[in-house]
């Protein structure tokens, strides 16, 4: 299965993305405001990778987890986990390395697309610490409003804890 937009592939996550998985996952810039980054060892991505693999041999995944790839690289990974109310969480992270040039929105525009047009999903969620401000800009360029009510985070890398903003929207 894969996905192709004009400059980018998305296909589920496989082993043989384990080291650049780990280069972006364990980099303490490009996981700063995400809840369950940095990995602290490849173990650990393995162990998600591996995750991820086994959603994807079921028969109804409840996760679907994306590599993002421009020609044969890894940018980054995207995720759509379905919901027990019916919505579609929708996260992303990139390769600091492939930050500003517009990626994270193509990748999510094509997978939301997918999810709408293969996997009947129609309602997607997006959230992000408060003080992301280039994921909050992103989900309003994918059409997506911020629904009422702050909840709270705890990313991994920080002691604090955080506002945390949800978007919302259905295609």
């Amino acid at each position: 299965m894969r996905i192709t937009t004009q400059r980018l592939a998305l296909e589920p996550i496989s082993l043989d993305y384990l080291e650049s998985t780990y280069a972006y996952a364990s980099d303490l810039e490009t996981t700063h405001y995400m809840c369950f980054y940095p990995h602290d060892s490849i173990e650990e991505t393995r162990a998600f990778i591996q995750s991820g693999m086994e959603e994807w041999g079921k028969e109804h995944p409840a996760r679907y987890e994306f590599v993002v790839l421009e020609g044969e690289r890894q940018v980054g990974s995207i995720t759509l986990d379905r919901l027990e109310d019916g919505a579609v969480e929708l996260t992303w992270i990139l390769d600091k390395r492939y930050w500003g040039r517009g990626y994270a929105a193509e990748a999510a525009r094509a997978v939301m697309a997918w999810s709408r047009d293969n996997a009947d999903m129609h309602r997607f969620i997006a959230q992000c610490d408060s003080e992301n401000e280039h994921s909050r800009r992103l989900m309003e360029r994918l059409g997506m409003r911020r629904v009422p009510g702050i909840g709270k985070r705890k990313n991994r890398s920080s002691d604090e804890e955080r506002l945390e903003l949800t978007y919302e929207l259905v295609i």
